[in-house]
């Protein structure tokens, strides 16, 4: 996988954080809270990772990235089948509860995703891997970019990670599909202590993921539709 060149982060180190085989890349105490209240965001799609380390709440970009959304929401709340990787076996379970960030670099990123929690699992099945979704007025100019590890182009499955600091050597190499805040839980996440492989030490766990709509639903809604199993792209409403 070609990869863009990092300051201070070697080209061998950057494949290993932000890419998989088969697809991709890049402490416990606090309680996690609820979900913002609804009535003080913009209308649209939001997504909170529920965490060890508290919330990450993050505002999807569904219309630049339709099918990341679509792919993302559906494996959280259930919609998409997938076959998981730990059985083998067809599922339909909410698909990051109970997932680890397996891999966390500060001043960089967080990643989760992996039900494997080795930087090597995905859904398997139709549907995936699917496609990139790029758009000129996204770029990685910002902390807290919520954006899909890959293996290179089109191998997108559910591995995410999201940004410490900006990086524009990012750009164009992988979809941002949302904007994420409480940047203080993603650099306490991002600090834990971690072995040579990145991989915290004590796991930090995505404890639920929950999906939520402010104002009126879109037509084909990410949370209101089912996916098709053979689809990369978001299923029509029924």
């Amino acid at each position: 996988m070609r990869l863009p060149k990092l300051a201070g982060l070697p080209a061998a180190l950057l494949a290993s954080l932000l890419a998989t085989p088969g697809h991709a890349a890049p402490p416990s105490g606090q309680t996690a809270q609820s979900a913002p209240a609804t009535e003080q965001r913009e209308p649209g799609l939001y997504m909170t990772f529920q965490t060890d380390k508290g919330n990450i709440a993050c505002k999807l970009f569904e219309k630049e990235a339709p099918i990341t959304v679509g792919k993302m929401v559906g494996l959280a709340i259930g919609k998409i089948s997938y076959m998981d990787p730990r059985t083998r076996q067809q599922n339909r379970n909410k698909f990051f509860d109970g997932l680890t960030f397996h891999r966390v670099i500060p001043n960089f990123m967080i990643q989760g995703g992996d039900p494997l929690g080795t930087g090597t699992g995905s859904p398997g099945g139709p549907g995936f891997p699917y496609q990139n979704e790029t758009s000129p007025g996204l770029t990685f100019n910002m902390p807290g970019r919520l954006a899909m590890a890959n293996a290179g182009a089109n191998t997108n499955a559910s591995q995410f990670f999201i940004t410490e600091a900006p990086y524009p050597s990012l750009n164009g190499g992988y979809t941002i599909w949302g904007q994420c805040q409480n940047q203080d839980v993603v650099k306490a996440i991002a600090r834990v202590q971690r072995d040579s492989q990145d991989k915290p030490i004590t796991p930090v766990h995505i404890q639920h993921v929950v999906v939520e709509r402010v104002g009126p639903a879109p037509p084909n809604a990410p949370e209101a539709m089912s996916a098709p199993a053979d689809s990369g792209k978001p299923a029509a409403k029924p």
